[in-house]
């Protein structure tokens, strides 16, 4: 936590080192989330997506017409 007050400079840099170091911190984890976003809407992975959910819906179609089939 941040003191009220400061008894010296050096309390002052000391607590700007660790505000910048957590700004840097952020920083990167914006970065990196950044990064992810991107990389899962690439279009390869929406490809995949796109095929997965097809193959689930046909699969669904073809075991309703085969449990139609045998009643």
């Amino acid at each position: 936590m941040i003191p009220n007050s400061y008894n010296s400079f050096d309390e002052i840099d000391n607590q700007l080192k660790i505000l910048s170091l957590q700004k840097q911190i952020y920083k990167q984890h914006i970065k990196l989330n950044l990064k992810s976003s991107k990389d899962s809407l690439s279009a390869t992975t929406i490809k995949n997506e796109v095929k997965v959910a097809l193959q689930e819906q046909l699969l669904t179609f073809i075991m309703n017409s085969l449990i139609k089939k045998f009643r």
